[in-house]
Formats: C-alpha cells, sequence, structure tokens
C-alpha cells in the first residue's frame, strides 16, 4: 500500500524525483523532497498540494551527512514516521579518463556514492528502530554494463548495485524487514546529460538520447510499483528502459 506512506526523495527537483513525486502523491503518500534547489522544490510542493497532495521539503546537499540526518528528522517531526526514503540524486558528467577530469570524478564519487551512504546512515537508526522501512536507489545500466566514456559514472553506480545488495542480505539476517530497491534506469529523460563537459561525450549521449529517450514517469512507474508490493515481499532490482534501445 502506499497510502499514507511517508516518503523521502532526494534530487527530487526535477527528473525522476519530481515525477516520483507527483505519481505517489496522487497515489496518497505523503512526500518529504530533498534537493539543492529551493525555488524548484517550492514548485513541486505547489504543484502537487494544487493537485490535492501532500508534500513538504526541505534543501538538501546530499554530500552533507547532517543535512541527510536533518531531513530524516523533519519528515519524522513532520508526519511522525518514515516509510520510504528513495536516494535518487546523481550526476553523469561523463568523460574518457585519459581527459583526467578529476574534479568531475570526485564530484561523482561524492554525489553518487557519498550521497546514497549518507542516506542509508540517515535512515538506517529509524528503519531498524521501528522493524520496518523501504530503501529505494536509483543506479544506472551503467551499473551493470560497461560504456566507453563513463568508467567513473560506472564505478559508481556498480558500487550503488553491490551497496544496495549487501544492505537487502544484512536487513534479512538481522530480522529488520528493511525493504531494498535499485533501479537501473537507460535512457530516460532528465537533466543528466546537462553535466556533461565533454565535447565528444556530451555529442554522443545527446544523439542516444535523442533517438531513444522516454520520459521520467516511466521510472516514477516502477517506483511505485516496489513500494506497492506486501511488507513481506521484496522486489529488489529493476532495469528499466525504451523498449527500442539496443543497450
Amino acid at each position: 500500500m502506499i497510502k499514507d506512506k511517508v516518503v523521502l526523495i532526494t534530487g527530487a527537483s526535477s527528473g525522476i524525483g519530481a515525477a516520483t513525486a507527483m505519481l505517489l502523491a496522487k497515489k496518497g503518500a505523503k512526500l518529504v523532497l530533498g534537493a539543492r534547489r529551493e525555488e524548484k522544490l517550492q514548485h513541486l510542493v505547489k504543484e502537487i498540494e494544487s493537485a490535492g497532495g501532500t508534500a513538504v521539503y526541505q534543501t538538501l546537499d546530499v554530500t552533507d551527512a547532517e543535512a541527510n540526518k536533518r531531513i530524516v528528522q523533519f519528515a519524522k517531526d513532520t508526519f511522525g514516521r518514515l516509510d520510504v526514503v528513495f536516494l535518487n540524486a546523481g550526476l553523469m558528467p561523463n568523460s574518457p579518463l585519459s581527459e583526467l577530469k578529476t574534479n568531475e570524478w570526485n564530484q561523482m564519487v561524492d554525489v553518487n556514492i557519498k550521497g546514497v551512504l549518507n542516506g542509508i546512515a540517515a535512515v538506517l537508526p529509524t528503519f531498524k528502530a521501528q522493524k520496518s522501512g523501504h530503501v529505494i536507489t536509483t543506479s544506472s545500466v551503467a551499473g551493470l554494463k560497461a560504456y566507453p566514456g563513463g568508467a567513473v559514472y560506472g564505478a559508481t553506480k556498480w558500487a550503488v548495485r553491490d551497496l544496495m545488495e549487501v544492505l537487502r542480505m544484512e536487513s534479512a539476517q538481522e530480522n529488520s524487514h528493511i525493504r531494498t530497491a535499485t533501479i537501473y534506469p537507460a535512457a530516460i529523460r532528465t537533466e543528466l546529460l546537462e553535466t556533461i563537459t565533454d565535447t565528444e561525450s556530451a555529442k554522443g549521449m545527446a544523439a542516444i538520447y535523442d533517438q531513444y529517450q522516454i520520459g521520467p514517469d516511466r521510472v516514477a512507474n516502477v517506483v511505485a510499483f516496489a513500494i506497492d508490493q506486501p511488507e513481506d515481499t521484496n522486489v529488489n532490482e529493476f532495469t528499466v528502459g525504451p523498449t527500442d534501445q539496443p543497450w
């Protein structure tokens, strides 16, 4: 059941995060939205409320461990509990390794791996104490297959894959009843390509996305499906992308 569940979404101001927030709000969830861009969060909350949904927001930089703890506490203070966290924030400034864009490498590690770890660290005490909870992450097909130009991005998304599988196993061993789901999107229409500064990588990715991309609402449907399963059922991996994309 999705109705009345309290769901925290990071990277909520656009793309997959915003589409998921809109869908879950329509299904009766109570949304706590986190992202860096306050204006976009304000607009999204107004949109949800005008459609009869319930949402609040707090600005969030996922690389800040304390900020992650604050938004979890904010969710509990506002709604009395937290049921689901969707760790969705991510960056994809792809480039060949030989270009040595080390600042971008570090950004990806900080957001795509440390941001997920910070989110998990912030929610696990609550989920373990209440013996329930659901951790959902956005990985990528680059977390399943290797692509030239995507070495560091792919490495961060492979890391998320392993991290989430071990979280699932350990939660089962500890009988904490915490569910997990990892989503591997392919060409989805988001702002992800806007972070690519390498000209050739940007051209190549734009060509793929222009030909194949589908809307972020398609991923939102998958998130909703995972949450809507009975509490004793864990569906933990989803690869989702355009029907005609040959990967």
